[in-house]
């Protein structure tokens, strides 16, 4: 079994959170020069004692400090207890991807099985801050804890995952994106090199005070970096509101063949998917702008399946023709974010989008939407 030393928790540490940035020091260093990228995680050194010193395990004592801004604004609009909560829901969830590094057979490290403790304060530092506090005991060398979460890296043949909580690259002043990183590991970002068609990323105030893109549908819009990873069949699921008739919030063209997942001009929900001579086309019949929605557009042969979930609704609706070409491959040109081929332009908020490429079952579908409920409250 393999040495794991603080050094190469720390690194785990490290690249569990990408939410915003992370510091490894002490509580006095948070925001000294008004630089900082919140929500902050700031890893403070921690002590530790080797109980067996003949075993090889050594129990280190973390204390994890995670900052978010609570402006006087936005005090009158989410209470204090939401921003907390919602705070926690980000440290749990790095918590659970750190213990997920360690669930191997060959395990190094494991939190110890007594308690964590949580402290909540607020009007900390020199920002203002609210901050959760935990502290817990992790040990190395030994049986691993096994989480239960499921998560869309769980499920084979992910090729895109995109989240406005995780790997943006913006500018602090202004909140414009120019990259929204791929969390899939495929490297399949979404790039706007144009500043006056860059969406506009917010920390929070979105669906369950989570982090979101604001799109203005004038101009605003992302396109990948490589061609779609799709070939023939494949899922796609995105949390969004959509403000508007006829927005897009994924698109796909190469000239004839199309995806597309947005509202109609009628407001409803629909997905279309054509292959450049047979299209199949469905949406939910209720109007559902302004919704803060889970949509779920899967394409298995020579059918497509449309899933809506918001706060009242829960619909599917199907669309099928023989003539379909089932094996054509929609992998030959770039992918839209909040357009479909420069227009149709998405005016709302965008959360998240995970494609993979092939058509996910029932049960699988169930386990990635309820990660993405889980997250953002939606039903």
């Amino acid at each position: 079994m393999a040495i794991t030393r603080l050094t190469d928790i720390i690194t785990v540490f490290d690249s569990k959170w990408t939410y915003g940035d992370v510091k490894f020091g002490y509580d006095g260093e948070v925001n000294q020069d008004h630089d900082t990228q919140y929500p902050l995680m700031l890893v403070n050194p921690p002590e530790s004692i080797m109980p067996v010193v003949y075993d090889g395990r050594e129990e280190y004592s973390f204390e994890i400090n995670f900052y978010n801004l609570y402006s006087q604004a936005a005090q009158s609009v989410v209470t204090l207890q939401k921003r907390w909560d919602n705070l926690q829901d980000l440290s749990n969830e790095w918590l659970d991807m750190v213990l997920k590094n360690y669930q191997d057979v060959t395990v190094e490290a494991y939190l110890n099985d007594e308690s964590i403790e949580i402290e909540r304060i607020k009007d900390t530092k020199n920002d203002k801050l609210v901050q959760i506090k935990l502290v817990f005991t992790m040990s190395a060398f030994t049986k691993c804890f096994r989480p239960v979460s499921n998560y869309p890296s769980d499920f084979a043949d992910l090729a895109v995952w995109l989240r406005a909580d995780s790997r943006v690259t913006f500018d602090i002043p202004t909140k414009r994106v120019s990259d929204w990183g791929d969390g899939s590991g495929n490297s399949n970002d979404v790039v706007q090199a144009t500043v006056a068609k860059q969406p506009l990323r917010n920390g929070y105030d979105g669906q369950n005070d989570k982090s979101y893109f604001s799109f203005d549908g004038i101009n605003d819009f992302m396109t990948s970096s490589n061609n779609s990873p799709i070939t023939t069949d494949f899922t796609i699921l995105e949390v969004s509101r959509i403000d508007a008739v006829s927005n897009n919030v994924f698109g796909w063209n190469d000239g004839a063949a199309s995806i597309s997942i947005g509202t109609d001009a009628s407001g409803y929900m629909s997905a279309t998917v054509g292959d450049g001579v047979t299209s199949l086309s469905t949406n939910t019949a209720v109007v559902n702008t302004l919704s803060n929605h889970i949509s779920v557009l899967k394409k298995n042969n020579k059918r497509i399946d449309l899933e809506y979930y918001d706060s009242s609704n829960s619909i599917t609706t199907t669309d099928n023709d023989s003539g379909f070409n089932h094996s054509f491959e929609f992998n030959t040109a770039t992918f839209d974010v909040g357009s479909l081929n420069t227009s149709n332009f998405l005016n709302g908020q965008l959360q998240e989008v995970i494609i993979y490429n092939r058509a996910l079952s029932t049960t699988e579908i169930a386990d990635v939407r309820g990660y993405l409920n889980l997250k953002y409250k939606i039903y």
